[in-house]
Order: structure tokens, then C-alpha cells, then sequence
């Protein structure tokens, strides 16, 4: 039996689209697509870890509604977040036919979502792309806003576009595949918008249970809610609204770079770089410490680090700081919160206050 899913529209000027979020909803992708595309030439790009669980479903709805589809997988993991795969790609669909009126579908996690946008973008200078995010960290947060790119080996989504889906769809009942780490490292995100946005789903974490389908439905919309919301009001991130969004990821980036993708999740990174933003928020924005430490106890609850791998040297972390898209003209805009659900961009922190917050990830 179909399954009605609970609509989220992004109110983009230019670009609107719609959010469809609920359990069982891969096997109506394609009902869904023709509803803002027409059927055609078209690629579902994936990875060898999710193909093999979701891609035959996909495949299955998608011709069912009469698109012609290809299957086309990367190793997972965040290496396959470069350059060179992306333009292996871009050569496979040149190579299997696709044009100006193809499509791309994106299923998989943030790597995918983000590489097969970025694919999407360039291919023949822009084709549609269709997001099927499989895990807490799309759905919550990448696969909605428009923003695509690769990693560079200086830093994290150095290289990119924005181009809007014309789709999200995000079927919950896919992350109960997840493995564990994978699953956490996703509660991250709404973490973060817990602090940003929300401050009462923090009582939501971790799921009560301690099962992975516990009440996600319905945290799932939420955050799919907050994200709609900040894109509509600023897109390209030029009005600091969509700024916010980067909580705990300026000092988290950072980390990963030096740690070497897929050492460290991206998910773990950002709970690291938000124990960082907490410290700074009580020392420099007046963040009371009770809130500070209620967050980091949600953070520590749902299995996510704390510290800084003894391993990975300051002076690195600073250097890879630098490369940021974050700093502008030079300084650092970081994002701070004075009180829990709400937060700000702030141009008061110095290189010094970054230094102190890093040292403090050692203890």
C-alpha cells in the first residue's frame, strides 16, 4: 500500500521545490519525479555500501514510471568526494547518452548527495538532479539546500555549486540499515539545529529506546523544517541567516581535514567543533554554562566525541582553519549562541580565542 509522505515545501524565489519525508517511500520515487520532471535518460548514482540494499527498488519505481536508468556506484566513503571521481562520472554519463534533458538521482548518504549534485551541476553546464538521502545526516541537513562539491586535499567542500534538487525524498524506514556509527554520527546535525533553532529537541536525543526508529519521523521533519526554512531566506548565503547552519563545523572542518576523510566521520567532527563553539559562546557571547553543559551531555549521550585525537597537531588544525570558506577577507566569522535555539554570526573572535577552544579539546 502507497504511503502518504508529509510535505515541506523550500520556498526558493527561482527554484521551489518540495521536501517529501516519511517510512516506505523509495518504491514511489518515480511517481513522485514525473510529478516535476519528465520522464528520460537518467543515472541513479550510488555506492557499493547502499546500492546493494536500496538501489534495486529505485531502479524498479523509476522504470515503472518510465525513466530509462542507469546504475552508476562509487566506493563509499568520503574519498570518493573529489575531483577525480567526479569527473569519471561526468564521462559515464557522457558516455551512456546523457543530455541536456536527463537527469541525475542521487541515493546515499552526504558523499553521494553532495558528489551527484556536483555532477548534475556541471554535466552539459546543469541537469536536474533528484535527492534520495539514506542516512540521519542527509536527510536532516545536506540533501536540502542546494549546495554540491568536492573535497580538496587542502580542505572540505573547497570546490562546488549551488544547484537545487528538484526533489528530496527522504523514506525514514531506510535508516534502520544503518550501522551504528553511521546512524550517530547523523545526530550531529540535529544537534546542531537543536541549538540554533530548537532548543526543545534536545529533549528528543538520543532516541528514548535506543532504537534507530525511535520517534525519528517526526525529528526527521523537524530538522527537514528548520533547514526549508533558513535556505528560503538566504540561498546563496550572502544575508549570514544561512551562516548559522555552519555551527560547529568552522573549527569541525578543520579537524577532519587534518584527521585525513574517513579517519574521523563528518558527524563526529561537528560534535567536536560544537564542544569548541559552546566554550567560545560561554567565554565571549554570555551563553550560561548549565546550557553549554546540557548540550554536551546530549552530545556525549548519543555516542559522539568530545576531544581532539591527541595525534593531530594545533598548528595544522590553524593552517586548515585558514583555507575555510568560513573566514572572510581574512577573519574569522564564527557562529555563537547566547541562549539555546537561537544563534548569531559573530566577528569578535580572534585567532587567540580559536587557539584557547582548540587546546581546550585536548583535556
Amino acid at each position: 500500500m502507497p504511503f502518504s509522505p508529509l510535505t515541506i515545501p523550500v520556498a526558493l524565489q527561482d527554484s521551489p521545490y518540495e521536501i517529501l519525508t516519511g517510512e516506505g517511500l523509495l518504491g514511489q520515487v518515480g511517481e513522485f519525479a514525473t510529478k516535476v520532471i519528465k520522464p528520460c535518460r537518467s543515472v541513479v548514482i550510488t555506492d557499493d555500501r547502499v546500492g546493494p540494499l536500496h538501489a534495486e527498488r529505485l531502479l524498479t519505481s523509476l522504470s515503472k514510471a518510465g525513466f530509462e536508468t542507469h546504475l552508476l556506484s562509487v566506493p563509499a566513503g568520503e574519498a570518493s568526494k573529489s575531483m577525480e571521481v567526479a569527473a569519471g562520472l561526468c564521462d559515464r554519463l557522457i558516455e551512456l547518452g546523457l543530455d541536456r534533458k536527463s537527469a541525475v538521482f542521487a541515493l546515499g548518504g552526504g558523499v553521494i548527495g553532495d558528489l551527484a549534485g556536483f555532477v548534475a551541476s556541471i554535466h552539459y553546464r546543469g541537469i536536474p538532479v533528484i535527492q534520495i538521502p539514506t542516512t540521519v545526516v542527509a536527510q536532516v541537513d545536506s540533501s536540502v539546500g542546494g549546495k554540491t562539491g568536492v573535497n580538496s586535499p587542502l580542505g572540505k567542500n573547497l570546490i562546488g555549486t549551488f544547484h537545487q534538487p528538484r526533489l528530496v525524498v527522504a523514506d525514514t524506514s531506510l535508516l534502520a540499515t544503518l550501522p551504528e556509527r553511521i546512524f550517530r554520527e547523523g545526530l550531529a546535525e540535529v544537534i546542531k539545529h537543536a541549538v540554533i533553532a530548537d532548543a526543545a529537541m534536545l529533549d528528543e536525543l538520543p532516541p528514548k529506546d535506543g532504537s534507530k526508529e525511535a520517534n525519528l519521523p517526526s525529528l526527521i521533519a523537524r530538522n527537514v523544517g528548520i533547514k526549508a526554512r533558513i535556505v528560503a531566506e538566504d540561498e546563496f548565503e550572502t544575508k549570514g541567516t544561512r551562516a548559522l547552519l555552519n555551527f560547529g563545523h568552522t573549527i569541525g572542518h578543520a579537524v577532519e581535514s587534518v584527521a585525513g576523510y574517513g579517519s574521523l566521520s563528518h558527524g563526529e567532527c561537528v560534535a567536536i567543533g560544537m564542544i569548541a563553539a559552546l566554550d567560545l559562546s560561554v567565554r565571549l557571547a554570555g551563553l550560561p554554562q548549565e546550557q553549554a553543559d546540557r548540550v554536551k551531555g546530549v552530545i556525549t549521550a548519543c555516542g559522539l566525541p568530545c576531544s581532539i585525537p591527541a595525534t593531530l597537531p594545533d598548528k595544522e588544525i590553524l593552517a586548515a582553519l585558514g583555507r575555510d570558506k568560513k573566514f572572510d577577507a581574512g577573519a574569522i566569522r564564527f557562529v555563537l549562541t547566547k541562549e539555546l535555539g537561537s544563534a548569531f554570526l559573530s566577528d569578535k573572535v580572534t585567532l587567540d580565542d580559536v587557539t584557547a577552544a582548540i587546546q581546550g579539546l585536548r583535556t
